[in-house]
């Protein structure tokens, strides 16, 4: 994957981040992109349930389990986390991939703040270049848009990828 294809959603936790991705993603694809998205969590994740088959694959041992249904498929993997790079490289080609998450990591990213009340990212990451916020900041020499201003944040975007 083209790492200049690479863009992140940033922020603390609820500040909008989900939904910020999920209005790129539909907006993006309108244009007709072919839009890919990585979501990083802090904590354990499990996408099986418990008492499925596949569930009780990886609960009998399976280092690796896919699960493969009609339309798409899944493979979860028993391993140390891996880093951002490991899971670009296994990304399928697309015209933009969208990282919400991975806060510490040197990709270019949006700030989304929910209000002024959390401390701000931005002074202490270079790799910050704008900030979504329903109140125009008052730290700012960054770009700002509103948070649902999609198509402004998009075309910023598009601009800053080439």
């Amino acid at each position: 994957m083209n790492p200049s294809r690479v863009f992140g959603i940033t922020g603390w936790k609820n500040a909008g981040k989900t939904t910020l991705t999920e209005r790129l993603v539909a907006e993006f694809v309108r244009r007709g992109w072919k839009v890919a998205t990585i979501k990083h969590a802090h904590h354990d994740i499990d996408i099986d349930r418990p008492g499925t088959d596949s569930w009780r694959h990886r609960a009998a041992g399976a280092g690796e389990v896919a699960l493969v249904g009609g339309r798409r498929y899944a493979i979860m993997r028993e391993t140390p986390e891996p880093s951002l790079s490991e899971v670009l490289a296994r990304l399928s080609p697309a015209d933009l991939v969208l990282i919400e998450g991975y806060k510490r990591e040197a990709h270019l990213k949006i700030e989304v703040r929910a209000s002024r009340d959390s401390e701000p990212l931005a002074p202490g990451d270079p790799a910050i270049v704008a900030i979504a916020a329903d109140v125009q900041p008052g730290d700012g020499n960054l770009p700002w848009f509103p948070r649902d201003d999609i198509s402004a944040i998009a075309d910023f975007i598009a601009a800053r990828i080439g």
